[in-house]
């Protein structure tokens, strides 16, 4: 069918946005509206000794001015990561308040709200503001965190420990590494990374007739509209109304309730005047959630021909100074799930420790944990293969879980149930011309450059929360209305859902309106991540879409005057085994409405169980260097992967490379740095180096289409493969090229100071 599954149709959103016809947050304007100014706290870590408003509420063009007092009648910013640890105590979650209280914990803190008729007398106001801290020692430290002699940021639980998480026996798993043949030891750094959407946070708050209404980017508004009526305003969810509009990248931190909606909402309702907030770039590398921050050392025990038999994997995870909605879930549970990725380990123990430092909380950033998972086992496959003289390939196909071991259960409980890896591994050798690297090495000497290629194999679990809604409608014209639960940031749900909707019910692509991002309409949904749209939102869709035809039988019957068992719906039409009169699906929709004074409907929630699907895939990566300043350049990336049917070939390639982008950023440029009296030295784009399009390669994309058998569709995730892929491609490539140097490893973001030193100490 045209623009039905697996056809690259363009994007239906383009033409809107490319036109200027986008209408993000901060285009949303109120008659009468104020403005929020946040100040934020220039310290790490000190008890709060004075602070004193009665200036900057004096100032002119200020209506009020808030401070932790003013809004004590709000609840903290919740963590929804309920973990025990090993000790079977639980996690320490601290509370978050939305304005400091009696001390802060990492620069950028918000510490008062100033109300004002313009931002420009706000940020004046802000600056008369006087703020004495007594000064504590910061820790920044993450290596340091848990040290007896380090500060410690919250005395009432006297410890910078959170939670220490283990799965496995690791005494067990220490043993068996003993008395393996070879023992490899990796030592790594998961880089901390800022999220930096191109769309800086904004909203718009207001309240009338007992309802607050909050304008705000998200990653799907019923969750903020939970969190802000269970959790910060306390009052019902009919009485939170949130409404996303065009929203500019997520990448996690769109999932976070942060204070400015919170101080929007108070202030407007106490007020009676629509408030704004409107970030810079600059402000949000102080107010965003980071990503990353991790130390591992992991530990294997291998044969000798080189098969895995027992590892240890022992992290410490930066929280920053407080649990975010998922902080200690992202390294534990989310990340752990697939420790081991595509490997089969008879024996493997995880152990985590999160911990608290001074510096901006750290949350879920693309791919929450399974990044991080596979960069560990690839960097010890790669650095084993050196160790154990074996080829890299080789061993990677020695290891991998195969098809007659399906279902697999993977170390941490979770069944992985599908994937032909040794396949994708060689589709992913073939067109990266494997073979003819040398001839490309060869090429990269004449010049006077090192070359290297580097493979990067990941596994990771998609699917988000187990349930997603939809409701579909089919009207009277013809056209088809759906509301859905899941929410498009960037990822083109318009098209893809109405790929599947329009192949399933045989009516016009155009004709098909997706309906989401405003609490009023979407009643339920788990919104947008871990990769979850196509394999929650579509199935959800799908089957609602069974459920209206389901439904439609009987009008159609009483339209061609048959028996219902007569009817068989195909192209859009009912027809009939008993003479040649059809009824087209909006016939059906104009009767429904004539019939039942209605229309034809049906909301379906749709289930998955506690299943997930597994994403995978082959990415390899050949970088140049040059010896003499020590630049990396990768020159050529390819990329096999597997994320079940691909619903728009276009739009999954798009998000590859959007992955690819963020994982070649982490691998070599991208990383929020704090001094030791932890101040952000990485504030602006001056200093965080997001990378460019003149720092990325061309990328060869393809995928090995292996269905999942847990949905119809055979779907699976692809959003999040590419940052789980590109770090360990990129950096085995770099530590390949530097083998003459006998380099064993650098740190992300391997930087060109950095290649030169190794280069230069060797």
């Amino acid at each position: 069918m045209k623009f039905g599954i697996g056809q690259p149709v363009a994007r239906k959103e383009d033409p809107r946005l490319v036109t200027g016809g986008g209408e993000f947050t901060d285009d949303v304007n109120r008659e009468g509206q104020l403005h929020l100014v946040v100040f934020r706290s220039p310290y790490a870590h000190g008890k709060i000794l004075s602070l004193d408003v009665a200036q900057a509420r004096a100032s002119e063009g200020v209506v009020d001015v808030y401070t932790a007092d003013d809004v004590s009648e709000l609840g903290t910013l919740p963590c929804r990561a309920v973990l025990t640890g090993a000790d079977g105590e639980p996690a320490y979650i601290p509370p978050r308040h939305v304005l400091a209280t009696d001390k802060v914990c990492f620069v950028g803190q918000p510490v008062a709200a100033v109300i004002a008729h313009s931002v420009e007398s706000g940020r004046l106001a802000a600056e008369l503001i006087e703020f004495e801290v007594q000064d504590l020692p910061a820790n920044v430290d993450l290596g340091n965190a848990v040290s007896p002699d380090t500060s410690v940021i919250h005395p009432e639980h006297g410890s910078n420990l959170c939670v220490h998480f283990i799965n496995g026996d690791v005494d067990e798993v220490h043993q068996a590494i003993a008395a393996a043949e070879r023992q490899v030891t990796v030592s790594l750094v998961n880089n901390r990374v800022a999220p930096s959407p191109l769309e800086p946070r904004a909203c718009l708050g207001e309240f009338a007739d007992g309802v607050y209404m909050l304008h705000n980017p998200s990653q799907g508004p019923v969750a903020q509209q939970a969190v802000l009526a269970n959790a910060v305003f306390k009052v019902p969810v009919e009485e939170i109304r949130v409404i996303s509009l065009d929203t500019g990248g997520g990448f996690g931190i769109r999932g976070e309730i942060h204070p400015e909606p919170c101080l929007c909402l108070f202030g407007a309702k106490k007020l009676g005047r629509p408030i704004k907030y409107s970030g810079d770039r600059s402000e949000m590398f102080l107010a965003d959630s980071h990503g990353r921050d991790n130390l591992t050392t992991v530990t294997a025990g291998f044969g000798i021909e080189g098969h895995l038999q027992a590892m240890l994997v022992e992290t410490t995870a930066n929280l920053g100074a407080y649990c975010t909605a998922v902080g200690p879930f992202v390294p534990t549970m989310a990340g752990g799930r697939v420790v081991g990725t595509v490997y089969n380990i008879p024996l493997v123990a995880h152990s985590v420790q999160t911990v608290f430092t001074n510096t901006m909380p750290v949350a879920a950033y693309r791919g929450a944990g399974r990044p991080e998972a596979c960069y560990v086992m690839e960097r010890l496959l790669e650095q084993a293969a050196v160790d154990l003289a074996l080829d890299p390939v080789e061993i990677r196909h020695r290891n991998f879980v195969s098809s007659e071991d399906f279902p697999y259960t993977m170390p941490s409980g979770v069944e992985l149930t599908g994937g032909e890896f040794s396949e994708t591994l060689k589709l992913g050798l073939e067109r990266a011309d494997w073979q003819g690297f040398a001839s490309r090495f060869d090429s990269s000497k004449s010049r006077g450059l090192l070359r290297g290629r580097g493979i990067g194999y990941y596994v990771e679990s998609s699917g988000g929360g187990p349930e997603e809604e939809a409701k579909v409608t089919a009207n009277e014209d013809g056209s088809v209305d759906v509301v859905v639960g899941t929410f498009s940031h960037g990822q083109g749900h318009r098209t893809t859902f109405s790929q599947v909707l329009a192949e399933r019910l045989g009516v016009d692509f155009d004709l098909i309106n997706i309906i989401q991002g405003d609490t009023r309409e979407v009643k339920f949904g788990g919104g947008t991540g871990g990769s979850r749209s196509s394999q929650m939102g579509s199935i959800a869709i799908l089957r609602t879409a069974e459920v209206v035809l389901e439904d439609a039988q009987d009008i159609a019957a009483q339209l061609l005057q048959v028996e219902r068992s007569t009817l068989s719906y195909g192209q859009g039409r009912f027809s009939t085994s008993e003479h040649q009169a059809t009824a087209t699906l909006a016939d059906v929709g104009r009767a429904a409405t004539e019939l039942t004074g209605g229309k034809l409907t049906a909301t379906h929630r749709y289930n998955r169980g506690g299943g997930f699907t597994f994403p995978n895939g082959c990415h390899i990566a050949e970088v140049e260097i040059d010896s003499e300043t020590g630049h990396v350049e990768v020159a050529r990336y390819t990329a096999v992967d597997d994320c079940g049917r691909v619903i728009n070939p276009l739009l999954a390639a798009g998000q590859v490379h959007g992955g690819v982008a963020m994982g070649i950023g982490q691998a070599l440029l991208e990383h929020a740095v704090y001094d030791a009296d932890g101040q952000l030295l990485t504030g602006s784009l001056m200093d965080y180096t997001l990378p460019r399009a003149s720092q990325l390669p061309d990328m060869t994309v393809s995928f090995n289409e292996v269905l999942d058998p847990n949905n119809e569709l055979g779907v699976k995730g692809i959003g999040e493969g590419g940052a789980c892929g590109a770090p360990s491609a990129v950096v085995n490539a770099v530590l390949n090229a530097l083998a003459p140097y006998d380099v064993e490893t650098i740190d992300m973001p391997i930087t060109a100071e950095k290649v030169w030193r190794a280069i230069n100490s060797s």
